[in-house]
């Protein structure tokens, strides 16, 4: 009989697929890299497992991120959206498309509102009325919902959103009218907003709803199809799906809520930052990941990164920021990140005006950058450091032959153009790519608050570390840490999460309004809906709390609950004060959400720390490595898998150990 030993963590990600592996008996930690395939990502993730020689049916937990959910809204080929319908409140059916009154370009004459993701002649109307206080004003019509189910059924829609005005308040004719269409014409996906996101704005909970439907079909068919594979390879463990907020879940709760799995990927670093963080007892952290496509920046504190309650998707982002209003809203939690488009396959172009350029287009794992030798011709940032003598002939673990004679071919076409030479040209790419990333490092810190200058940065991912300590120097960090594997980090994340449930219910009164124990009766059911859904774990920890606002304002501050309501409305002041730098105590202030998360604390890999001590790591090779002041210099290259924990003159900090 074949033990289950083995908990394995897989990182889909736009050029690699990454994998680490525990292993429970001989407490082996190993790390492989196998290139992503586009069309069918589930293929990469078994091949990543068959490359790792481990047997299927010895894995007893493992633990997947994938960027499927933000790839559909980036237009990726072969991610077909299902055909899908809204139905909504008569006279409400336009609220998806008048969204906010926000002008992402305010000075653009030309600017085009993002396309909605649901076109006019597929919203529905109802004529059903909910009030504010979830009274009934006018009851729904059980034939007409039955005609319009029949119509849906034979117009071939696969999915419906249902969003009826003040259903966070009042399910009841949303629920009704999903009996009737699941009855009326079973093979209909229906998805309501009280299931996915019962708060109230009526845009923002539309959008969500619509979001989750429409990932609904593609993440179930991708999911299901993985798992197919993976037991037909004989695998039997317990397979868990990483979220956006950080935590993991079950696959029945990713195939329900797909909408919370959109930024997987990039919250499986921020959480491996966060592990480390505690670790090393290291109170203010930035955690930069580069990898293929681009480049994110998270802000730890105290061990916990910070997250966020809105997001958008298919929107844009400048440098760094995503801009508001040119994306579709989604309510889910997120860990609060700044991204761009800088990565390892990010292409460099000549503008118009003869300039210089970076991004955003990457190259991605397939043809990928020139010097991997899969047909891509365009110049990228590895094709750069490759031709400054960064990079060796070798990546990812040396299944990754990289040719440098395409490289110099690639950034020649562009030295030519430029009347520069190769290795200007070259440094000038990594120049403008440290300079868009440090944007986003900018904004993770001083945009939010924090000095740089008392933050130590962790460097991941396949090209972090390439550029770390120049980014690191740029902002005067206390020093830069460079785990072991830098490459699979985020990967090693999954393996560090645990279980997470986030359940919300809208109340909307004013302090002086509230009954207390009307408050704590919320408070036990959001719980124990939460805490149902991380069952089975070590220990549950819960956390409340509670958006409030000054009466009258369009946002919310998040704040911890307390039973005390005037210091509750004191935290309130302070962290407005804080964030805005003024606080009104004289005026009103609204309870608009209540909020409860349940951690499901699971157990995990024991990392150990390597003892920091002075050595001299051996060399693999001496080669021409060209720097900014110096030139071109012979320069010792050390292989990663030979180095200790150790500090150097360099700044390079390697002071955690996986044993």
């Amino acid at each position: 009989m074949v033990s289950l030993s083995y908990r394995v963590g897989i990182d889909v990600g736009g050029t690699f697929t990454d994998l680490v592996y525990f292993n429970e008996d001989t407490l082996e930690f190993n790390v492989i890299k196998s290139p992503t395939t586009p069309t069918r990502p589930y293929i990469g993730v078994i091949n990543a497992i068959k490359s790792s020689n481990i047997d299927f049916r010895s894995i007893k937990v493992l633990v997947h991120a994938t960027t499927l959910g933000t790839n559909m809204f980036l237009g990726q080929e072969g991610l077909v959206p299902p055909r899908i319908a809204l139905i909504t409140t008569k006279g409400f059916k336009d609220v998806i498309e008048i969204g906010r009154q926000r002008r992402p370009e305010l000075y653009n004459p030309f600017f085009e509102k993002p396309k909605p993701l649901v076109a006019r002649r597929d919203r529905f109307e109802v004529d059903e009325r909910i009030g504010f206080n979830g009274e009934v004003l006018k009851p729904i019509s059980e034939n007409e919902v039955k005609r319009l189910a029949k119509r849906l059924c034979n117009k071939g829609y696969e999915v419906v959103a249902v969003v009826f005005l003040h259903s966070y308040v009042n399910p009841e004719h949303e629920l009704k009218v999903k009996e009737i269409l699941k009855k009326e014409c079973p093979r209909l996906e229906v998805v309501t907003s009280y299931d996915v996101n019962p708060e109230y704005k009526e845009y923002e909970r539309t959008s969500t709803t619509v979001i989750n439907a429409l990932l609904k079909p593609l993440f179930s068919k991708y999911l299901q199809a993985l798992m197919e594979h993976l037991a037909n390879e004989g695998f039997k463990g317990e397979f868990l799906v990483m979220q956006s907020s950080g935590g993991v879940s079950t696959v029945k709760y990713a195939i329900e809520r797909p909408a919370a799995f959109i930024e997987s990927g990039p919250a499986a670093g921020a959480i491996a930052t966060a592990y480390y963080a505690k670790m090393t007892g290291d109170s203010h952290v930035i955690g930069f990941d580069m990898g293929g496509t681009t480049a994110k920046a998270s802000t730890i504190i105290n061990g916990e990164p910070s997250v966020t309650t809105e997001y958008e998707v298919g929107g844009k982002v400048h440098a760094g920021r995503l801009v508001k209003g040119s994306g579709y809203p989604v309510r889910f939690p997120f860990i609060d990140l700044a991204e761009v488009s800088a990565g390892g396959g990010t292409i460099a172009w000549i503008d118009g005006g003869g300039a210089l350029r970076v991004g955003p287009l990457s190259a991605g794992a397939e043809p990928g950058p020139a010097c991997y030798g899969k047909g891509g011709t365009k110049p990228t940032i590895t094709d750069a450091n490759l031709t400054l003598g960064r990079l060796g002939e070798k990546l990812a673990g040396g299944t990754l032959v990289l040719r440098r004679d395409l490289a110099l071919k690639a950034i020649r076409e562009l030295s030519d153009r430029l009347g520069l030479s190769l290795e200007e040209t070259a440094y000038g790419i990594v120049k403008l790519a440290n300079t868009i990333m440090a944007k986003a490092l900018r904004i993770v810190t001083i945009e939010r608050g924090y000095d740089p200058r008392d933050f130590i940065m962790y460097v991941f991912g396949g090209a972090g570390p390439l550029h770390g300590v120049e980014l690191g120097e740029e902002l005067n960090v206390k020093s830069v840490l460079i785990p072991i594997y830098p490459g699979t980090f985020s990967a090693l994340g999954l393996l560090l999460s645990d279980f997470r449930a986030d359940k919300v219910h809208s109340l909307l009164k004013s302090v002086d309004e509230v009954d207390l124990d009307n408050i704590r009766g919320l408070f036990e059911k959001l719980t124990e809906k939460a805490v149902e859904e991380v069952k089975g774990t070590n220990e549950v920890k819960v956390v409340r709390q509670v958006d409030m606002r000054y009466k009258g304002q369009a946002y919310e501050l998040t704040v911890p609950w307390v039973e005390d309501l005037e210091l509750l409305a004191k935290q309130f002041h302070e962290k407005h004060e804080a964030l805005y730098g003024f606080s009104s105590p004289e005026e009103p202030v609204e309870i608009v959400n209540l909020r409860v998360t349940a951690i499901g604390i699971v157990s995990k890999p024991r990392i150990k720390r390597g003892r920091v001590k002075e050595y001299q790591p051996e060399h693999s090779e001496v080669r021409d490595v060209y720097f900014e002041r110096e030139g071109w210099l012979k320069t010792k290259a050390v292989s990663y898998t030979h180095l200790r924990a150790h500090e150097t003159s360099l700044h390079l900090v390697c002071r955690l150990l996986l044993e």
